[in-house]
Protein backbone atom coordinates (compact mmCIF):
# COMPACT_ATOMS: atom_id res chain seq x y z
CA UNK A 1 0.00 0.00 0.00
CA UNK A 2 1.36 3.43 -1.02
CA UNK A 3 0.21 6.72 0.55
CA UNK A 4 1.23 9.69 -1.60
CA UNK A 5 0.47 13.35 -2.18
CA UNK A 6 -0.06 14.32 -5.80
CA UNK A 7 0.84 17.99 -5.14
CA UNK A 8 2.87 18.07 -1.91
CA UNK A 9 4.01 21.69 -2.51
CA UNK A 10 0.68 22.94 -1.16
CA UNK A 11 1.61 21.56 2.25
CA UNK A 12 3.93 24.54 2.70
CA UNK A 13 0.77 26.58 3.32
CA UNK A 14 0.42 24.75 6.65
CA UNK A 15 3.18 27.04 7.97
CA UNK A 16 0.58 29.83 8.01
CA UNK A 17 -1.63 27.99 10.49
CA UNK A 18 0.54 28.62 13.61
CA UNK A 19 0.78 32.32 12.65
CA UNK A 20 -2.99 32.65 12.31
CA UNK A 21 -3.58 30.76 15.56
CA UNK A 22 -1.08 32.95 17.42
CA UNK A 23 -2.69 36.16 16.13
CA UNK A 24 -6.19 34.94 17.00
CA UNK A 25 -5.64 33.41 20.42
CA UNK A 26 -2.53 34.99 21.90
CA UNK A 27 -2.36 38.56 20.66
CA UNK A 28 -4.35 40.91 22.91
CA UNK A 29 -7.47 42.29 21.35
CA UNK A 30 -8.20 45.94 22.37
CA UNK A 31 -11.15 46.57 20.10
CA UNK A 32 -14.22 47.56 22.10
CA UNK A 33 -12.44 47.52 25.46
CA UNK A 34 -13.93 49.50 28.33
CA UNK A 35 -11.50 50.89 30.98
CA UNK A 36 -12.04 49.83 34.59
CA UNK A 37 -10.10 50.99 37.63
CA UNK A 38 -10.06 47.48 39.13
CA UNK A 39 -11.03 44.17 37.49
CA UNK A 40 -10.07 41.92 40.39
CA UNK A 41 -13.68 41.40 41.41
CA UNK A 42 -14.64 40.56 37.83
CA UNK A 43 -11.84 37.96 37.51
CA UNK A 44 -13.12 36.14 40.60
CA UNK A 45 -16.53 35.60 39.00
CA UNK A 46 -17.15 31.98 37.86
CA UNK A 47 -16.88 31.50 34.08
CA UNK A 48 -19.84 30.09 32.19
CA UNK A 49 -19.61 27.22 29.68
CA UNK A 50 -20.16 29.68 26.87
CA UNK A 51 -17.19 31.74 28.07
CA UNK A 52 -15.01 28.64 28.31
CA UNK A 53 -15.82 27.63 24.71
CA UNK A 54 -15.72 31.06 23.10
CA UNK A 55 -12.54 30.00 21.25
CA UNK A 56 -14.13 26.93 19.65
CA UNK A 57 -15.60 28.46 16.43
CA UNK A 58 -12.26 29.96 15.47
CA UNK A 59 -10.48 26.69 16.23
CA UNK A 60 -12.96 24.80 14.03
CA UNK A 61 -12.39 27.24 11.16
CA UNK A 62 -8.62 26.86 11.53
CA UNK A 63 -9.01 23.07 11.39
CA UNK A 64 -11.16 23.49 8.28
CA UNK A 65 -8.38 25.56 6.72
CA UNK A 66 -5.89 22.79 7.53
CA UNK A 67 -8.21 20.29 5.83
CA UNK A 68 -8.51 22.49 2.73
CA UNK A 69 -4.73 22.79 2.43
CA UNK A 70 -4.32 19.02 2.79
CA UNK A 71 -7.07 18.47 0.19
CA UNK A 72 -5.21 20.81 -2.22
CA UNK A 73 -2.16 18.55 -1.86
CA UNK A 74 -4.39 15.65 -3.04
CA UNK A 75 -3.52 12.82 -0.63
CA UNK A 76 -3.88 9.45 -2.34
CA UNK A 77 -3.95 5.88 -1.15
CA UNK A 78 -2.20 3.74 -3.75
CA UNK A 79 -2.56 -0.01 -3.88
CA UNK A 80 0.08 -1.72 -5.97
CA UNK A 81 -1.18 -4.69 -7.93
CA UNK A 82 0.57 -7.21 -10.17
CA UNK A 83 -1.08 -8.82 -13.17
CA UNK A 84 0.66 -11.87 -14.63
CA UNK A 85 -0.01 -13.11 -18.11
CA UNK A 86 1.51 -16.28 -19.45
CA UNK A 87 1.82 -18.07 -22.73
CA UNK A 88 1.61 -21.58 -21.34
CA UNK A 89 2.76 -24.84 -22.86
CA UNK A 90 0.36 -27.73 -23.28
CA UNK A 91 2.10 -31.02 -22.47
CA UNK A 92 0.75 -34.51 -23.03
CA UNK A 93 2.62 -37.18 -21.07
CA UNK A 94 2.42 -40.54 -22.81
CA UNK A 95 3.58 -43.45 -20.64
CA UNK A 96 4.13 -47.06 -21.64
CA UNK A 97 2.51 -49.56 -19.25
CA UNK A 98 3.16 -52.74 -21.22
CA UNK A 99 4.35 -55.92 -19.50
CA UNK A 100 8.00 -55.21 -20.28
CA UNK A 101 7.84 -52.22 -17.91
CA UNK A 102 8.12 -54.76 -15.06
CA UNK A 103 11.87 -54.94 -15.68
CA UNK A 104 13.65 -53.88 -12.50
CA UNK A 105 16.70 -52.11 -13.90
CA UNK A 106 16.12 -48.84 -12.04
CA UNK A 107 16.91 -47.96 -8.46
CA UNK A 108 15.41 -45.43 -6.04
CA UNK A 109 17.37 -44.84 -2.82
CA UNK A 110 19.42 -47.94 -3.54
CA UNK A 111 16.41 -50.28 -3.93
CA UNK A 112 15.40 -51.91 -7.18
CA UNK A 113 12.13 -50.71 -8.68
CA UNK A 114 10.37 -51.42 -11.95
CA UNK A 115 10.53 -48.96 -14.81
CA UNK A 116 7.02 -47.61 -14.30
CA UNK A 117 7.70 -46.74 -10.65
CA UNK A 118 10.86 -44.87 -11.62
CA UNK A 119 8.89 -42.94 -14.23
CA UNK A 120 6.20 -42.01 -11.69
CA UNK A 121 8.80 -40.49 -9.36
CA UNK A 122 10.56 -38.45 -12.03
CA UNK A 123 7.39 -37.28 -13.79
CA UNK A 124 5.94 -36.14 -10.43
CA UNK A 125 9.01 -33.96 -9.88
CA UNK A 126 8.76 -32.67 -13.47
CA UNK A 127 5.13 -31.59 -13.00
CA UNK A 128 5.10 -30.46 -9.35
CA UNK A 129 8.75 -29.46 -8.92
CA UNK A 130 11.70 -30.98 -7.06
CA UNK A 131 15.25 -32.24 -7.63
CA UNK A 132 16.25 -29.12 -9.55
CA UNK A 133 12.94 -28.86 -11.39
CA UNK A 134 10.68 -25.84 -10.90
CA UNK A 135 7.45 -27.59 -11.88
CA UNK A 136 5.05 -26.77 -14.72
CA UNK A 137 2.59 -24.64 -12.72
CA UNK A 138 1.51 -22.43 -15.64
CA UNK A 139 1.16 -25.29 -18.12
CA UNK A 140 -1.69 -27.56 -19.07
CA UNK A 141 -0.54 -31.13 -18.54
CA UNK A 142 -2.41 -34.25 -19.67
CA UNK A 143 -1.75 -37.97 -19.30
CA UNK A 144 -2.21 -40.88 -21.66
CA UNK A 145 -1.04 -44.46 -21.19
CA UNK A 146 -0.67 -47.30 -23.63
CA UNK A 147 0.07 -50.96 -23.95
CA UNK A 148 -1.84 -52.96 -26.59
CA UNK A 149 -4.12 -49.92 -26.94
CA UNK A 150 -3.93 -46.27 -25.97
CA UNK A 151 -5.99 -44.78 -23.17
CA UNK A 152 -6.56 -41.10 -22.31
CA UNK A 153 -6.30 -40.85 -18.51
CA UNK A 154 -6.70 -37.10 -18.00
CA UNK A 155 -7.09 -34.25 -20.52
CA UNK A 156 -4.57 -31.38 -20.37
CA UNK A 157 -5.32 -29.65 -17.07
CA UNK A 158 -3.93 -27.19 -14.53
CA UNK A 159 -5.01 -29.54 -11.73
CA UNK A 160 -1.60 -31.13 -11.51
CA UNK A 161 -2.22 -32.82 -8.16
CA UNK A 162 -5.09 -34.78 -9.71
CA UNK A 163 -2.94 -35.68 -12.70
CA UNK A 164 -0.15 -37.01 -10.45
CA UNK A 165 -2.71 -38.98 -8.43
CA UNK A 166 -3.98 -40.62 -11.62
CA UNK A 167 -0.41 -41.37 -12.72
CA UNK A 168 0.28 -43.07 -9.39
CA UNK A 169 -2.81 -45.25 -9.92
CA UNK A 170 -1.50 -46.46 -13.28
CA UNK A 171 -0.61 -50.15 -13.28
CA UNK A 172 1.35 -52.39 -15.62
CA UNK A 173 -0.98 -54.64 -17.65
CA UNK A 174 -1.31 -58.17 -16.34
CA UNK A 175 -3.57 -59.60 -19.03
CA UNK A 176 -1.95 -61.09 -22.12
CA UNK A 177 -4.71 -59.86 -24.43
CA UNK A 178 -4.06 -56.26 -23.27
CA UNK A 179 -0.30 -56.38 -23.64
CA UNK A 180 1.67 -54.85 -26.49
CA UNK A 181 3.20 -51.52 -27.49
CA UNK A 182 0.88 -49.32 -29.58
CA UNK A 183 3.19 -46.34 -30.06
CA UNK A 184 1.40 -44.99 -33.15
CA UNK A 185 -2.03 -45.04 -31.51
CA UNK A 186 -0.62 -43.37 -28.39
CA UNK A 187 0.89 -40.49 -30.36
CA UNK A 188 -2.33 -40.05 -32.35
CA UNK A 189 -4.43 -39.95 -29.17
CA UNK A 190 -2.14 -37.41 -27.51
CA UNK A 191 -2.20 -35.31 -30.70
CA UNK A 192 -5.99 -35.33 -30.70
CA UNK A 193 -6.14 -34.17 -27.06
CA UNK A 194 -3.71 -31.31 -27.65
CA UNK A 195 -5.39 -30.22 -30.88
CA UNK A 196 -8.77 -30.07 -29.08
CA UNK A 197 -7.42 -27.26 -26.86
CA UNK A 198 -7.77 -24.78 -29.73
CA UNK A 199 -11.54 -25.18 -29.61
CA UNK A 200 -11.61 -24.47 -25.87
CA UNK A 201 -9.63 -21.24 -26.20
CA UNK A 202 -9.36 -20.76 -22.43
CA UNK A 203 -5.61 -20.13 -22.32
CA UNK A 204 -3.09 -18.68 -24.73
CA UNK A 205 -0.88 -21.65 -25.62
CA UNK A 206 2.66 -20.94 -26.73
CA UNK A 207 3.38 -24.48 -27.92
CA UNK A 208 2.17 -28.06 -27.65
CA UNK A 209 4.44 -30.97 -26.92
CA UNK A 210 4.20 -34.71 -26.37
CA UNK A 211 6.65 -36.54 -24.11
CA UNK A 212 6.49 -40.21 -25.09
CA UNK A 213 8.20 -42.77 -22.89
CA UNK A 214 8.50 -46.41 -23.94
CA UNK A 215 10.79 -49.39 -23.46
CA UNK A 216 10.02 -51.43 -26.55
CA UNK A 217 9.09 -51.66 -30.20
CA UNK A 218 5.75 -50.80 -31.76
CA UNK A 219 3.94 -54.11 -32.19
CA UNK A 220 0.27 -53.26 -31.65
CA UNK A 221 -2.38 -50.73 -32.63
CA UNK A 222 -3.70 -49.63 -36.00
CA UNK A 223 -1.53 -46.61 -36.80
CA UNK A 224 2.12 -46.64 -37.78
CA UNK A 225 4.28 -44.49 -35.42
CA UNK A 226 5.78 -42.44 -38.28
CA UNK A 227 2.33 -41.72 -39.71
CA UNK A 228 1.24 -40.52 -36.28
CA UNK A 229 4.36 -38.34 -36.13
CA UNK A 230 3.41 -36.78 -39.50
CA UNK A 231 -0.02 -35.93 -38.09
CA UNK A 232 1.54 -34.30 -35.03
CA UNK A 233 4.00 -32.37 -37.19
CA UNK A 234 1.17 -31.10 -39.43
CA UNK A 235 -0.65 -29.73 -36.38
CA UNK A 236 2.50 -28.06 -35.01
CA UNK A 237 2.96 -30.50 -32.13
CA UNK A 238 6.49 -31.40 -31.06
CA UNK A 239 7.25 -34.93 -29.83
CA UNK A 240 10.05 -35.76 -27.40
CA UNK A 241 10.71 -39.51 -27.24
CA UNK A 242 12.43 -41.35 -24.39
CA UNK A 243 13.68 -44.91 -24.66
CA UNK A 244 13.81 -46.29 -21.15
CA UNK A 245 15.75 -49.30 -19.91
CA UNK A 246 19.16 -50.92 -20.04
CA UNK A 247 20.57 -52.21 -23.29
CA UNK A 248 20.88 -55.91 -24.03
CA UNK A 249 19.46 -57.64 -20.96
CA UNK A 250 17.35 -56.47 -18.04
CA UNK A 251 16.46 -58.18 -14.73
CA UNK A 252 12.85 -59.31 -14.98
CA UNK A 253 10.73 -60.67 -12.09
CA UNK A 254 9.53 -64.23 -12.69
CA UNK A 255 7.97 -66.90 -10.50
CA UNK A 256 10.33 -69.78 -9.65
CA UNK A 257 8.38 -73.00 -10.48
CA UNK A 258 10.08 -74.95 -7.70
CA UNK A 259 10.03 -72.53 -4.76
CA UNK A 260 7.08 -70.35 -5.84
CA UNK A 261 9.12 -67.27 -4.94
CA UNK A 262 9.63 -64.30 -7.23
CA UNK A 263 13.15 -64.06 -8.56
CA UNK A 264 14.93 -61.83 -11.07
CA UNK A 265 16.04 -63.39 -14.34
CA UNK A 266 17.93 -61.60 -17.13
CA UNK A 267 15.77 -61.24 -20.24
CA UNK A 268 16.71 -59.87 -23.63
CA UNK A 269 15.24 -56.41 -24.26
CA UNK A 270 15.17 -54.24 -27.35
CA UNK A 271 14.14 -50.63 -27.97
CA UNK A 272 13.43 -49.39 -31.48
CA UNK A 273 15.67 -46.36 -31.13
CA UNK A 274 15.70 -45.73 -34.87
CA UNK A 275 11.93 -45.21 -35.02
CA UNK A 276 11.86 -43.14 -31.84
CA UNK A 277 14.61 -40.90 -33.24
CA UNK A 278 12.74 -40.41 -36.53
CA UNK A 279 9.53 -39.51 -34.65
CA UNK A 280 11.34 -36.85 -32.64
CA UNK A 281 13.28 -35.40 -35.57
CA UNK A 282 10.22 -35.25 -37.83
CA UNK A 283 8.29 -33.15 -35.30
CA UNK A 284 11.18 -30.93 -34.19
CA UNK A 285 11.67 -32.76 -30.91
CA UNK A 286 14.53 -34.86 -29.60
CA UNK A 287 15.20 -38.49 -28.70
CA UNK A 288 16.70 -39.45 -25.33
CA UNK A 289 17.87 -42.72 -23.83
CA UNK A 290 17.42 -43.35 -20.10
CA UNK A 291 19.26 -46.33 -18.66
CA UNK A 292 18.93 -45.45 -14.96
CA UNK A 293 17.13 -43.06 -12.62
CA UNK A 294 19.82 -40.36 -12.83
CA UNK A 295 19.76 -40.25 -16.63
CA UNK A 296 15.94 -40.19 -16.60
CA UNK A 297 15.97 -37.20 -14.24
CA UNK A 298 18.56 -35.46 -16.43
CA UNK A 299 16.34 -35.96 -19.49
CA UNK A 300 13.34 -34.31 -17.84
CA UNK A 301 15.55 -31.44 -16.65
CA UNK A 302 16.74 -30.92 -20.22
CA UNK A 303 13.18 -30.94 -21.57
CA UNK A 304 12.24 -28.53 -18.79
CA UNK A 305 14.96 -26.15 -20.01
CA UNK A 306 14.05 -26.57 -23.68
CA UNK A 307 10.36 -25.86 -23.14
CA UNK A 308 10.12 -22.75 -20.97
CA UNK A 309 6.82 -21.02 -20.23
CA UNK A 310 6.78 -17.30 -21.05
CA UNK A 311 5.41 -15.34 -18.08
CA UNK A 312 5.01 -11.56 -18.12
CA UNK A 313 4.23 -9.55 -15.00
CA UNK A 314 2.87 -6.01 -15.12
CA UNK A 315 2.61 -3.80 -12.06
CA UNK A 316 0.26 -0.87 -11.71
CA UNK A 317 -0.97 1.34 -8.89
CA UNK A 318 -4.64 2.06 -8.33
CA UNK A 319 -5.14 5.32 -6.41
CA UNK A 320 -7.97 6.39 -4.13
CA UNK A 321 -8.32 10.21 -3.91
CA UNK A 322 -8.79 10.76 -0.18
CA UNK A 323 -9.99 14.35 -0.65
CA UNK A 324 -13.19 13.16 -2.32
CA UNK A 325 -13.39 9.40 -1.60
CA UNK A 326 -14.11 7.36 1.53
CA UNK A 327 -11.25 5.47 3.13
CA UNK A 328 -12.04 2.10 4.77
CA UNK A 329 -10.16 1.19 7.96
CA UNK A 330 -10.37 -1.56 10.57
CA UNK A 331 -12.50 0.71 12.76
CA UNK A 332 -14.88 1.94 10.07
CA UNK A 333 -15.01 4.14 7.00
CA UNK A 334 -13.40 7.60 7.14
CA UNK A 335 -15.36 10.17 5.09
CA UNK A 336 -13.64 12.28 2.41
CA UNK A 337 -11.48 15.18 3.64
CA UNK A 338 -13.68 17.79 1.90
CA UNK A 339 -16.74 16.41 3.71
CA UNK A 340 -14.94 16.82 7.04
CA UNK A 341 -13.91 20.38 6.04
CA UNK A 342 -17.50 21.28 5.16
CA UNK A 343 -18.74 19.95 8.51
CA UNK A 344 -16.10 21.97 10.38
CA UNK A 345 -17.03 25.19 8.54
CA UNK A 346 -20.76 24.71 9.12
CA UNK A 347 -20.21 23.90 12.82
CA UNK A 348 -17.91 26.89 13.29
CA UNK A 349 -20.27 29.34 11.57
CA UNK A 350 -23.35 28.09 13.44
CA UNK A 351 -21.58 28.29 16.81
CA UNK A 352 -20.21 31.74 16.06
CA UNK A 353 -23.57 33.17 14.90
CA UNK A 354 -25.81 31.47 17.47
CA UNK A 355 -24.69 30.18 20.87
CA UNK A 356 -21.10 31.52 20.91
CA UNK A 357 -21.71 34.78 19.08
CA UNK A 358 -19.75 37.79 20.32
CA UNK A 359 -21.86 40.52 21.90
CA UNK A 360 -21.13 44.16 21.03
Amino acid sequence: MLSLFHSPEYLWLLLLIPVLAWRRFFVAQDNGAIPFSNVETTMRLPRTLRQRLIWLPDALLLLALVGLIVALARPRDGRQQTVSTSEGIAIELVVDRSGSMQAMDFRIDGERVDRLQAIKNVVTEFVLGGEGLEGRFSDLVGLATFAGYADAVTPPTLDHSFLVAMLNQTRIVDQRNEDGTAIGDAIALATEKLNALDARGKQKIKSKIIILLTDGESNAGTLDPLQAAELAETLGIKVYTIGVGTKGEAPFPVRDPFSGRQVLRPIEVNIDEETLTKIAERTGGKYFRATDTDSLEAIYREIDELEKTKVESKQFVEYRELAVEDYPTLWGTVPPILSIVLCLIVAGVLLKTLWLRELT
